[in-house]
């Protein structure tokens, strides 16, 4: 049995400078709808405010442990890099680029992709990979003290979240549908989202029910993946969108739905994040964040389009952040 202090961690984080000019023109290149990314309304979305310095920081303050921190960009630099680096390196901890075209070394053919699903599927080929490793999202920050143990246990990944049933095993949902469609009011599609991402990787990996991720760092083995995809030929499918598609599986569930099937892993539905949806109020922010500090478990904290904070909030934020991570 492997010790939790013996095990190498490395975290993954995927990023893109949206505001690179020769990134819009390669996105607008291949995209069907064209952004205009003058006009606030369709640039919006690609917004961001250093999250990923942020994200960087957080790790290297409170997860030490990690050995290396690999951050996979389209040859794309965030600002402050070296400093980070050298940052990085007075905890011992090595922070290293990885470009698409290493990732994707042997389907060069999918380059360049703008889809989060594709690249997802594609981290565990990162050169030199640890066994063990960490994916992060560039909007999901430490905030805590952690350790190795808050990740993997005995060397099984931790699994955050809550057992849900499938949309078509939710007996009320299909009586609901069925109902409208009976009187002839339509049911809209909706866009297809990560609720069902995950239901499509859970099935991919054989489990009867799935594990409705929270938004937090996901633990995964390499070995897991690899053994996968040796004997299920399905990772080329998954990754010639270069845009998201509704047949696309995602990385982090399916792994994790391997060890849930393989029954090597441990679960948890304690919510240890702090989600910040909405910034209404500078009070209301307030209170949330002097909450966080009161819950001693809570090690996560997830800031969900900070850009559109009124600018007064937004600096309360960065500021109380700061002080976090000096």
């Amino acid at each position: 049995m492997e010790k939790d202090e013996d095990i190498t961690l490395d975290a993954v984080i995927t990023w893109v400078d949206a505001g690179d000019k020769e990134w819009q023109k390669r996105i607008n290149t291949y995209s069907e709808k064209k952004i205009d990314f003058s006009k606030k309304e369709q640039s919006i979305r690609f917004n961001s405010i250093g999250e990923i310095n942020i994200a960087i920081k957080s790790i290297i303050k409170y997860a030490p442990f990690v050995k290396n921190i690999y951050l996979v960009t389209d040859q794309q630099q965030p600002d402050h890099f070296e400093s980070l680096k050298q940052r990085a390196e007075s905890k011992n901890i090595r922070l290293k680029l990885i470009d698409h075209k290493v990732l994707f070394r042997g389907y060069e053919n999918y380059l360049p992709t703008f889809n989060s699903c594709t690249i997802g599927s594609m981290l565990f080929r990162v050169p030199d990979l640890s066994e063990h490793f960490i994916v992060f999202n560039d909007d999901t920050f430490l905030m805590r003290e952690t350790s190795v143990s808050d990740f993997f246990i005995d060397g099984k990944p931790i699994i955050r979240g809550k057992w849900k049933k499938y949309n078509e095993d939710r007996h009320l949902r299909k009586l609901y549908r069925n109902f409208r469609k009976l009187i002839g009011i339509p049911i809209k599609r909706k866009t297809v989202g990560f609720k069902q991402f995950q239901q499509t990787s859970a099935k991919l990996a054989g489990t009867k029910n799935y594990i409705r991720r929270f938004h937090t760092p996901v633990c995964v083995r390499k070995s897991t993946l690899e053994k996968f995809f040796d004997t299920n030929p399905v990772l080329e499918d998954n990754i010639k969108y270069r845009f998201r598609n509704e047949n696309q599986f995602i990385i982090s569930s399916l792994s994790e739905h391997l060890e849930v099937k393989n029954n090597t892993y441990h679960y948890s539905n304690v919510d240890q994040l702090t989600y910040f949806r909405s910034y209404k109020s500078l009070s209301s922010v307030k209170r949330k964040l002097n909450r966080f500090l009161k819950q001693d478990h809570k090690l996560f904290m997830t800031f969900q389009s900070l850009e559109l904070a009124e600018d007064s909030i937004l600096e309360y934020i960065l500021n109380w952040i700061d002080n976090r991570l000096s």
